[in-house]
């Protein structure tokens, strides 16, 4: 009898085969003499289309919402159907008496294997592979320890929770928009909370009103100091008020009124998880939150040299301890040969800030892995994340930033003016990393360094010169992809209810895995843009925000889905009580939407009429430039806003017949659509040559 192993993807397939000693080749799988290894291409099923419950629904009707249907179906991916049935024909094979779920180890990586499974009804024995890297040595550890493929039910009932939610809320919500508003308009259970956040954040910089404000420094010869009121404030907003400070202290003798000298340590930053990685890859590098997660994919599966990228935790467990020294040693070449140095003379003891079993739930933070790095087999992406990783890796376990800082306050006439400085004494981590955080935007402003000798307390300064410093206020920053990815993770200030926002810290909205796709989709759909580095809502993006149902829009109960869904894959909730509160938000949703009295205007119709249909195209800035998008939700023809004749034929799914029906309409025009009719029958001529 042979063990059937189901990989996620045919790379990751054939990684797992070789290690296996599984040699013998054929379409679709790779078999041993112990093992078949087989694998999946992504999803090989998914939840049925609305008309595959009930032909009505091929029509997009406001009568026929919502659809409920009572048992969801599950459909195979045409386009992967081929190897859906070689799967399925490995599964019923008569010397197979057990399935090994090798799939990514986590919530989705357990629905594309268990959909197969229920598609294709498996009753026999389930073992789950649970590794956080692709390195020979963890794959081999793995097969020695597998799991129990029953501990995971949980988090297969979680992953299809969401899927059904997602389906439910997202095909009526659109549905019910897209009817009512005549106009191409989607939304979704993380989609719109997050378009939202963006939508108010635009309205707060809109809205803000700039005030002048004053800042008063004072020269004491040796040193400065910055004015401050007693609570801390530095900025003083009557110009009248600043000017009278002024005056008070301009070439006055004052006391130093209080010395203080501090020895202090400043912990290295976490380990990183995938979205804190996101957040320093967008800061530093100019990567999109996609972008760093395909780079790291890379890493994890091609490369081996980090471990499991879509995780939420920044901490390793107790058992990771005994393999730091090898993984010091994989890694130990090039630019980080002299800083693995000091760590592998030592015996290594990190703490709580690195080692947590608490903090840890499918997996550990992302570190590098025992595979021997070699940088010249990475590109130069690759080799930039790696980075990043690598000295974040290095920085948690080399010793605290130790530093000494002095600060005076210097009284003159009632008023203090205090002046810091700063002492290194030991560079610690910064020694291997100095990204820094990034700052808040509530964050008090910080006190410059200056370089300050010893001072005694009660000795005399003079003022030798006082300024005023006139500045503005200044609105809320626009999201970046970083400052974005941040808000998802900790929608809380978004949160009204205080007693609700305390309860959903660690909640979220989305999934590490799941955040760049959300942003990309916002982006895809023209309902945000990017400027640089920022983040704007388009018209249609505002539009949608305030035509979504009031509950989809907040973050507040997609927070709260969330934190169930983790609930379930913990054993702490239960799937059907999920479900059925779910169908009852969809049913207040499409009834909200039906009884809104709201208009949608698409204010960017360009005068272009669409080559498909002839109805008017509307114009959106794309990924390449200007784009010109139909307006009919059903036609979906889009193309650049200047092209040439050539460009104009549609791409993928059915570009055929819509390309023949281009022909027809220009030549069935006048005289120039006939010659562009010719132009186009060459074009279409050439390209089958």
């Amino acid at each position: 009898m042979k063990t059937l192993v189901l990989a996620e993807k045919p790379s990751v397939g054939r990684e797992i085969a070789r290690v296996l000693k599984c040699n013998d080749k054929k379409r679709g799988y790779i078999e041993g003499p112990r093992y078949i290894v087989t694998w999946a291409l992504g999803h090989l099923l998914t939840l049925a289309e609305p008309h595959e419950y009930d032909q009505k629904y091929k029509e997009w009707r406001m009568d026929y919402l919502p659809m409920l249907p009572e048992k969801m179906k599950l459909k195979v991916i045409k386009q992967s159907s081929h190897q859906f049935q070689v799967v399925k024909k490995l599964m019923q094979r008569g010397d197979i008496n057990e399935l090994v779920i090798a799939t990514d180890a986590g919530r989705e990586g357990e629905l594309v294997a268990r959909w197969i499974m229920d598609k294709v009804r498996w009753q026999k024995a389930v073992k789950r592979l649970w590794i956080s890297s692709q390195t020979d040595a963890a794959i081999r550890e793995g097969f020695k320890n597998l799991k129990d493929g029953r501990d995971y039910k949980r988090l297969y009932d979680a992953a299809v929770c969401r899927a059904e939610a997602d389906w439910l809320i997202g095909l009526n919500v659109t549905r019910a928009l897209t009817c009512k508003h005549n106009a191409q308009l989607n939304a979704g259970r993380v989609q719109t909370p997050t378009l939202a956040m963006i939508v108010h954040r635009e309205k707060e910089i809109e809205q803000f009103v700039p005030r002048d404000y004053w800042t008063i420094r004072a020269s004491f010869g040796e040193y400065f100091g910055d004015w401050r009121a007693k609570g801390g404030q530095s900025r003083i907003f009557e110009h009248s008020i600043a000017e009278a400070i002024q005056q008070r202290v301009q070439g006055q003798v004052g006391i130093i009124s209080e010395v203080k000298t501090e020895s202090r340590a400043e912990k290295p930053p976490l380990a990183y998880d995938l979205t804190e990685l996101q957040r320093d890859a967008n800061r530093i590098l100019n990567f999109s939150a996609q972008r760093t997660l395909s780079v790291l994919q890379r890493l994890y599966e091609e490369h081996k040299i980090v471990t499991y990228p879509r995780t939420d935790s920044r901490y390793i467990t107790a058992d990771i301890v005994p393999t730091l020294p090898v993984r010091l040693k994989a890694m130990g070449t090039g630019p980080y040969a002299e800083l693995v140095k000091p760590l592998l003379a030592r015996k290594l003891i990190p703490g709580k800030l690195f080692v947590d079993n608490s903090k840890v739930t499918d997996h550990h933070a992302i570190i590098p892995t025992e595979e021997a790095l070699n940088l010249n087999k990475l590109g130069a992406e690759e080799k930039k994340l790696y980075n990043l990783i690598a000295r974040r890796f290095l920085a948690v376990l080399y010793p605290p930033y130790r530093y000494e800082q002095t600060t005076i306050i210097t009284e003159v006439n009632g008023e203090n003016f205090i002046s810091r400085g700063k002492v290194e004494i030991d560079k610690g981590w910064r020694t291997v990393s100095s990204v820094a955080k990034e700052k808040d935007d509530r964050e008090k402003e910080v006190l410059p360094e200056q370089v300050l000798r010893r001072r005694q307390k009660s000795e005399k300064k003079k003022v030798q010169s006082c300024k005023l410093n006139r500045s503005k206020t200044k609105p809320p920053a626009r999201f970046t992809e970083a400052t974005l990815l941040t808000a998802m993770e900790n929608p809380g200030k978004f949160i009204e209810d205080e007693e609700l926002r305390e309860s959903m810290k660690g909640s979220g909205l989305g999934t590490p895995a799941t955040r760049a796709e959300i942003i990309e989709k916002l982006l895809n759909t023209y309902y945000i843009e990017r400027n640089g580095k920022s983040l704007l809502p388009t018209s249609k993006g505002k539009q949608l925000v305030e035509l979504a149902p009031k509950i989809l829009r907040s973050p507040e109960l997609t927070a709260e889905w969330e934190r169930r869904l983790s609930d379930i894959s913990r054993g702490k909730g239960r799937k059907a009580d999920f479900i059925a509160g779910i169908r009852t938000n969809t049913v207040e949703m499409v009834k909200a939407i039906r009884e809104d009295a709201a208009v949608f205007k698409a204010d960017n119709i360009s005068k272009t009429k669409c080559p498909v249909c002839g109805k008017p195209m509307l114009l959106v800035n794309g990924k390449r430039g200007k784009t010109l998008v139909c307006s009919d939700p059903g036609c979906g023809h889009r193309q650049p806003e200047k092209q040439n004749d050539n460009d104009i034929f549609r791409k993928g799914k059915n570009s055929s017949r819509a390309n023949q029906r281009l022909i027809k309409q220009y030549a069935d025009q006048d005289d120039i659509g006939q010659n562009l009719g010719e132009i186009m029958k060459a074009a279409m001529e050439k390209k089958k040559k």
